[in-house]
């Protein structure tokens, strides 16, 4: 008796000759890959002339991810193209022992003590950045939530006594490099090669980053190698005071664990791991955050919600890094946002060889596919997807969404960064919210692009010390897709 046929992989409809599904990818990235899930587990894409396999199965993503994660190596053309601007970051750099061991020398870095530790200078570091916007002042809320979010992460990252001037400079310098990043992955590689200026200034301005990333490390350096010469008198002075050591541990960061490790890494992979957690951290977080704010503004009863839970575990005085966990509603509407919007929305695999998907053979070398927003759009497992509803995420309705839910990755890849995502989310949320009592949408609703992350198109919002006048509206935001082709990958 013969073995059964392997049951062969559907081709997408709509592909065109020499560009394959390019078009639609580029015109309708998000119904694109969300009608994927209507032509099998497993469905064949062509981006120009070559192949690439999408997988629409949670089951079988996490057998990507996890079970057979060993064959399927982090890569593809996407992740090629990123490694240019990245380098060997955690993000990018091939599986294998580099890999593991920077994770194992990392991952400190990212456990809830250590974040912990940052907690409160990244509060207060938020509570300036967003205090200083002008009240009534319409506002582009996509900018101000990634500056906002670079800002509490440069804290975290380098430590509270960062020199102002480098600050400064990061958040004028990374709204560039992340535009012409996008434009790096986009093109092909021929034409990034190309003596373009706008090849010339992305490759300056990476540049510029790395020098600017290296004059951190030398500071935190200079920081952390020996006593200054009032020190012994400080430390005389600091006996016996129990929040003495709590204040000098302030002014670390999170690349202080890297920079004193037992076996450090070169200064070439510092500066691939700063750029790998600076652009993880800002992109996905600012547009999660930006994303939020539009939604409580479309969705009054969960705006009262998060500030009476926020009154509730603050009253009158100021936030502090113990408060998060007393705001389950908060990190609800959070994951909500998350659900909703991505915000990675299409990430690639290699395989390592012929391979077995769900009964499909997937050839050795090929592109494999998965999204996070096609599973998690998925009206099987949330329904009605595209209405925004924190209230899924009560203890109650979680165990459903498992396996689903996978805006971090899973396996080894997994991002390394989540504990630290949750935590800068919530931060911004609440300080936000303690800061201006209202705030309204002033342009149209936005439309959702797909580019690095799932981006609003164009959101402004105008934000007052008064609070708004009660409102019956209960009307609710329904984005629409955008373009682009980019997924942004995650820390891991």
């Amino acid at each position: 008796m013969s073995a059964p046929a392997t049951p062969p992989i559907r081709t997408a409809p709509g592909g065109l000759p020499l560009i394959g599904h390019g078009l639609q990818l580029a015109r309708n990235p998000l119904p694109f890959i969300s009608s994927l899930r209507a032509h099998g587990s497993v469905v064949r894409i062509r981006i120009g002339p070559t192949p690439a396999y999408v997988v629409t199965d949670p089951a079988l993503t996490r057998k990507v991810l996890v079970t057979d994660a060993a064959h399927y190596a982090k890569g593809g053309k996407i992740i090629d193209a990123l490694r240019v601007f990245f380098g060997d970051g955690l993000a990018t750099i091939a599986d294998g022992d580099a890999h593991l061991r920077n994770r194992r020398l990392m991952q400190p870095m990212f456990n809830k003590a250590h974040i912990a530790d940052r907690g409160d200078a990244m509060i207060e570091q938020v509570a300036r950045t967003v205090g200083a916007w002008p009240e009534g002042q319409p506002r582009e809320v996509y900018e101000d939530m990634n500056e906002v979010t670079l800002a509490a992460f440069l804290v975290a990252l380098f430590g509270a006594d960062l020199p102002e001037h480098l600050a400064g400079e990061f958040t004028t310098l990374m709204p560039d490099i992340m535009k012409g990043t996008i434009r790096q992955t986009i093109l092909p590689p021929w034409v990034t090669r190309l003596p373009l200026p706008a090849n010339r200034a992305h490759a300056q301005r990476v540049a510029r980053l790395r020098a600017l990333i290296d004059q951190a490390i030398d500071h935190r350096a200079s920081r952390a190698s020996g006593p200054s010469p009032a020190a012994g008198a400080t430390a005389a002075s600091d006996a016996g005071c129990p929040h003495a050591a709590a204040a000098r541990e302030e002014g670390t960061g999170l690349f202080d664990t890297l920079l004193s490790a037992e076996n450090p890494l070169t200064r070439q992979q510092l500066q691939d791991e700063a750029i790998t957690l600076l652009t993880g951290a800002i992109e996905t977080t600012g547009t999660t955050l930006a994303w939020t704010l539009c939604e409580i503004t479309r969705h009054p009863h969960v705006e009262q919600r998060l500030r009476e839970e926020l009154a509730a575990v603050c009253a009158d005085r100021p936030l502090t890094y113990g408060d998060l966990e007393q705001m389950p509603y908060a990190r609800r509407v959070l994951q909500e946002a998350i659900r909703k919007y991505g915000p990675a929305w299409l990430v690639t695999r290699t395989a390592t060889r012929d391979l077995d998907l769900g009964g499909h053979l997937v050839p050795e070398g090929a592109d494999v596919v998965w999204s996070p927003y096609l599973h998690q759009h998925d009206p099987g497992v949330f329904s009605d997807p595209d209405t925004f509803d924190p209230d899924r995420w009560t203890a109650e309705n979680v165990a459903a969404t498992r396996g689903s839910f996978l805006a971090f990755g899973d396996g080894r890849r997994k991002c390394i960064g989540e504990n630290f995502a949750w935590a800068e989310l919530q931060i911004i949320l609440a300080t936000v919210l303690r800061t201006w009592p209202s705030f309204r949408l002033t342009s149209r609703a936005p439309r959702a692009q797909a580019v690095v992350t799932v981006k609003p198109d164009r959101m402004t919002m105008e934000f007052h010390r008064e609070p708004a006048a009660p409102t019956s509206d209960p009307s609710r935001i329904t984005s629409e897709p955008g373009s682009g082709t980019n997924p942004s990958p995650s820390i891991g």
